[in-house]
């Protein structure tokens, strides 16, 4: 049995220290969770272990049953056994299956690619992911959860002896990710050892053997997972109590017209769907899978699908979309689920990422046509500060933050435009529980502010924890609203998964 071991890894930054002492182990056929909130060093420690950076860029030592290893970089990590699955897909849609899973070290004969010899081991590698589909077939047909599947069987044809896991369910189904459960169960019984990061905890202990935790860059703690329990976990991640991660709710008192009417609205995905926001008030959006949630907001913002029917109402007068940047100018802000690919320019600073969409929108440029650079950088620090960013300026480059601090980012690059009402799609996506309180407490404060909000998540805690209301969709239409102070799980659950708007109104009765 093979014993991988990181001790005393230190790793610095310029102006911040990443890591200051942290220490793991794991062995093959073992499972180890690495858990710790946004920021803790989680991917820095994996960067190192894969050797994304390399020996004398970092201190501590790294050994392999007991025999020090010296990364050079990357390619130096897979021959020592050594496999990273990125919380990013990498997959080309251009290419083939086959092609993906042996991009950069292609199987070849005296300099020509061996497609017949390629395509063989793929079929044994997509059988070791239970990825039922053709080598030859175009990647681009994949859905997210086949394409994370693929992307363990490219870590996988290097038959490494470990394998890291870097969020490989955040962006999963239920079931999805029960599948990709599954895949990891299968290679810790063929011996591989695996270190998985994750944020959710109820996957954590139902998959892992054991669990370490750290903590701004330190060692908390490394236990059996027989030997320890969610609270604890939680607790040392954070350094503190989290008996109720959502901000006291109280019943809001309607004293204005909504600000936000949508009546009969529908759309190719959405049918006869009616809702209202007011000031103050966040509204949820829940539903399963497919029931249109996602694309109710983005057809209303101007990015998803066009509206056939049915009317907008934005502060009494009607609204017609003709663009996203209308929107914007006429007071909405959508914050997408994938901050990454659709929210951020990641190799910009938080200052431009901030003031982007202002300073397209022509927001800050004085009457006679120039920029007021003094007023951005002013209003980008207020910015800063309201939403408690952890980084060492605004001149930070925003790849290198945390999740939870990229989400503030794009934020605050919404709250540049003053916008009246905010969407938010499924805004915790990729944030650690703690990071989750400080967002929610930031979300109950806009709407403290006046601002209308309208969440949607899957996670029927978060919506029924934060919003006044919930609006239950079930295959693009609405099943009926629930008063959040009253409603559980199980009775938003129940609305779901009906097919019909009668069904909700006979329980109703």
């Amino acid at each position: 049995m093979a014993t991988l071991q990181m001790q005393d890894i230190i790793k610095d930054f310029p102006g911040v220290r990443a890591l200051g002492g942290v220490s793991l182990r794991v062995s093959s056929g073992e499972v180890l969770a690495l858990c710790g909130e946004n920021g803790a060093g989680k991917s820095t420690l994996m960067k190192i272990l894969s050797g994304v950076y390399p020996h004398g860029s970092f201190a501590g030592e790294l050994t392999l049953d007991g025999k020090p290893l010296y990364f050079r970089g990357i390619p130096d990590s897979v021959r020592a056994g050594i496999s990273i699955v990125h919380q990013e897909l990498s997959i080309i849609p251009e290419l083939s299956i086959s092609e993906n899973l042996f991009l950069g070290h292609e199987t070849s004969v005296f300099g020509f690619v061996n497609a017949a010899s390629e395509a063989r081991r793929s079929v044994d590698l997509l059988n070791r992911v239970g990825l039922n589909v053709h080598p030859d077939s175009n990647a681009a047909n994949l859905s997210v959860g086949e394409q994370q599947l693929l992307e363990i069987a490219k870590a996988l044809s290097s038959n490494p002896k470990f394998l890291i896991l870097d969020e490989p369910t955040s962006a999963l189904s239920p079931k999805e990710v029960q599948k990709v459960l599954q895949v990891i169960e299968g290679i810790k019984k063929q011996g591989v050892g695996c270190v998985m990061i994750s944020h959710k905890l109820e996957e954590v202990f139902e998959i892992a053997d054991a669990i370490a935790v750290i903590r701004d860059g330190i060692s908390i703690s490394w236990n059996k997972i027989h030997e320890t329990k969610t609270e604890q976990v939680i607790r040392e991640m954070v350094g503190r109590e989290l008996n109720d991660i959502y901000p006291e709710k109280h019943r809001l008192t309607v004293l204005s017209e909504p600000i936000l009417e949508v009546r009969n609205l529908t759309t190719r995905v959405v049918k006869d769907v009616s809702f209202s926001v007011h000031r103050g008030e966040i509204l949820g959006i829940a539903g399963l899978m497919g029931s249109g949630r996602s694309e109710l907001l983005h057809s209303i913002f101007g990015t998803g699908p066009k509206i056939q029917s049915g009317e907008v109402r934005f502060e009494g007068r009607r609204f017609i979309c003709k663009s996203p940047v209308e929107s914007v100018r006429q007071g909405l802000a959508l914050v997408t689920e994938d901050r990454k690919r659709l929210g951020l320019v990641l190799d910009q600073s938080i200052q431009e990422n901030s003031t982007l969409t202002a300073m397209c929108l022509g927001q800050w440029v004085r009457a006679m046509g120039f920029i007021q650079p003094a007023a951005i950088r002013k209003r980008a620090e207020e910015l800063f500060e309201l939403l408690h960013i952890k980084a060492p300026s605004l001149d930070a480059i925003t790849r290198n933050l945390s999740g939870g601090n990229q989400q503030k980012v794009v934020l605050s690059k919404w709250l540049m435009t003053l916008p009246k009402v905010l969407f938010l799609d499924e805004p915790t996506r990729g944030i650690d529980v703690g990071a989750r309180g400080e967002f929610y407490q930031l979300i109950r404060d806009l709407a403290d502010q006046g601002l209308g909000v309208v969440v949607v998540s899957s996670e029927l805690p978060e919506v029924l924890g934060l919003s006044h209301r919930v609006l239950v969709l079930s295959e693009g239409r609405a099943m009926g609203e629930v008063e959040t102070l009253t409603a559980t799980p199980e009775s938003v659950m129940r609305l779901a998964v009906k097919t019909k708007k009668d069904d909700w109104k006979e329980t109703s009765a």
